[in-house]
């Protein structure tokens, strides 16, 4: 078991406040489609949940870079190299979603 805490540990609850948020969000845009509600309002909508998302998944790499990308840089090159590898592969994800 890794006893390695991740990076946003911290901002643990700001981060469930937010995906609560988020899920609040799914939950209207899906009753607005139920009520028929214009196509335009629901795309706004789904716009401001995007952007929320998107600022979740900026939090968390940020966190990530800062704490688990260091502390593997500080065990080894190797490690540290690992570390970048997988943030650039979620960076790539991020950017093409």
């Amino acid at each position: 078991m890794d006893e390695h805490q991740h990076g946003y540990i911290g901002r643990k609850d700001d981060y469930l406040r937010r995906l609560k948020r988020i899920e609040g969000q799914a939950r209207g845009l899906q009753r607005m489609v139920e009520e028929d509600t214009y196509c335009i309002d629901i795309l706004t909508q789904v716009s401001a949940m995007t952007k929320a998302l998107q600022a979740v998944s900026l939090g968390l790499l940020e966190e990530h870079m800062a704490h688990c990308v260091v502390h593997a840089a500080q065990e080894s090159d190797e490690a540290g190299k690992a570390k970048v590898d997988e943030a650039m592969a979620a960076i790539t994800r991020l950017v093409r979603s």
